[in-house]
């Protein structure tokens, strides 16, 4: 399969010339791959950091804990935040050179921002805040400006040096975060892929599949552990998709309760941390929802799950339907738990309408953004904006669709109350991650955006088996879009061998605080 790159005229060749020069100029050569490793790559790269020998073994130690253990490791003294940054910063920059997951390297200055934490620490004998506490080591989505460093809103044309933080990163570096790399996105920051003017990103389970996207370089980072946490942005399952493809966590809370002001990007998303929640940041963005990231406790009551098998629109395909049929298993089994069998309520119009509403313009700005960067446009992308998917709106055209879109958001509402779930287990995409430039269905997380009910994807702790994982003998599909993508899977299911699978639970909107503690309880149960 040839893979599309990006291209463009004359100006645009040189431009990327010297933006991809600038990067790779960025990895200190005492982290640089020898040939020898980068010459003869397997499929599966994420074992490479352990035995390429740049990384010591205190480092690859520090690598391996989560955020919370480093927060607990830097409060009682053990680790020092130089410490885990020069860890995760070198894992990092192993990582790009496997996946070209990054968009910027800046990792002196990030252990610079690190000692003046420890030195406040030693000098105060106390954290900065609950950020230096968790240490957190955060990297950052490329169109999230941080002060000083490269942003861009998925096209070369608007590629800028970033004059100061957006309030996303300034809060963030108040409560002690640490940043020291940006991460890939795709172009136009609107497909589930992750391919851009810095190159294309890997999977790192298996490089001939997508890391997903439009956080692909940030899910691709985060499963090499050149990172414990980041923050993305999700208007369609573009934090959802990647933690799915990759094997990774991630959430996309509901809409208006993360700042988002100042991003680089004509379609701004949501992203969430629960610290930033308590720093109140809709005192700083009156546009802003003040809602609890408060974990309710569900120990004294069944949780009732909705487990949706498919969306009666395209059916997953083996890997996952194998995942969540096991789960509804464990679940059913497990005293805690009451299962509903949750039947999707009208899934097609709700991602129709989704669509519509993400280029109510035609791709009118799309298409000049590429233009006025001299830029071609990709596969996925010209696929993505097709006359078949997407319209122009005129004003009334637009109160009409909001309308409509209000409309379908009351009934289902009401849909959802009567069937008497806390919270619904579904499959966040159609299996694994897919073979790169083949994602051309996300109705599977674009439904919840649509609607503005929170989702966190999780592990399943399975991985695809082509020995088990067999496409049926016969295939009735439910719908054209079902019929094309069977074909993906069906044609060659060797290529998804061992490629992680994962799960999607969602809570109705504002419920932020309910869909994290079922998470760890319905988690927990489905991996015990």
């Amino acid at each position: 399969m040839t893979l599309g790159v990006a291209t463009g005229n004359a100006s645009y060749t040189e431009k990327v010339q010297s933006v991809r020069s600038r990067l790779e100029a960025s990895i200190p050569s005492s982290l640089r791959l020898p040939s020898s490793i980068l010459g003869s790559l397997p499929l599966d790269v994420t074992g490479i950091p352990d035995s390429c020998g740049l990384l010591t073994s205190s480092e690859l130690a520090i690598t391996e804990l989560d955020a919370t253990t480093i927060c607990q490791r830097i409060a009682s003294g053990d680790i020092t935040a130089v410490d885990a940054v020069s860890a995760f910063g070198k894992r990092a920059a192993i990582a790009h050179q496997l996946t070209a997951c990054l968009t910027d390297y800046f990792l002196d200055e990030g252990i610079a921002q690190a000692r003046e934490l420890d030195e406040y620490y030693k000098r105060e004998g106390r954290v900065v805040g609950p950020l230096h506490v968790t240490n957190v080591i955060i990297d950052i989505k490329d169109h999230i400006p941080i002060k000083g460093r490269w942003a861009s809103g998925g096209f070369l044309s608007n590629l800028e040096l970033s004059k100061e933080d957006c309030d996303m990163t300034s809060i963030l570096r108040r409560l002690g975060a640490v940043f020291y790399v940006k991460t890939n996105q795709p172009q136009g920051i609107m497909t589930a892929e992750c391919s851009s003017f810095y190159g294309r990103t890997l999977n790192p389970h298996n490089s001939n599949l997508s890391p997903g996207g439009s956080s692909g370089g940030e899910g691709a980072l985060i499963a090499m552990k050149g990172s414990c946490i980041g923050v993305g942005t999700d208007i369609g399952g573009s934090i959802r998709g990647p933690s799915a493809c990759c094997g990774i966590y991630g959430i996309r809370p509901t809409s208006l309760t993360m700042p988002t002001h100042k991003y680089v990007s004509y379609q701004p998303g949501h992203d969430g941390i629960h610290a930033l929640s308590s720093s109140k940041p809709y005192l700083l963005d009156p546009t802003l929802i003040p809602i609890s990231f408060d974990l309710p406790d569900l120990s004294q009551r069944k949780l009732h799950v909705g487990v949706m098998m498919h969306d009666q629109s395209v059916m997953p395909y083996p890997p996952m339907l194998r995942a969540i049929h096991l789960a509804k298993e464990k679940l059913s089994a497990a005293p805690n738990i009451e299962v509903v069998d949750y039947q999707p309520y009208n899934h097609a119009l709700g991602y129709a309408l989704a669509y519509e509403v993400y280029m109510e313009d035609g791709a009118k700005t799309y298409r000049k953004m590429l233009k006025d960067g001299g830029e071609d446009i990709l596969p996925l992308g010209e696929w993505a904006i097709g006359e078949h998917l997407v319209k122009d709106h005129d004003a009334i055209g637009m109160w009409q669709l909001h309308d409509k879109c209000n409309s379908f958001r009351r009934e289902y509402s009401d849909y959802w109350n009567m069937t008497g779930c806390d919270v619904v287990l579904c499959p966040p995409f159609l299996g694994t991650a897919s073979r790169h430039d083949t994602a051309k269905y996300w109705g599977y997380t674009a439904i919840w955006n649509l609607l503005d009910y929170p989702g966190a994807v999780f592990p399943s702790g399975l991985t695809a088996d082509p020995s088990i994982d067999v496409p049926p003998s016969s295939f009735s599909p439910m719908s054209e879009k079902d019929a094309e993508s069977h074909q993906f899977y069906a044609e060659d299911p060797r290529l998804f061998e061992g490629a992680p699978v994962s799960l999607q639970l969602v809570a109705k909107r504002f419920n932020d605080g309910l869909l994290l503690a079922a998470q760890k309880i319905v988690e927990d149960i489905i991996r015990g």
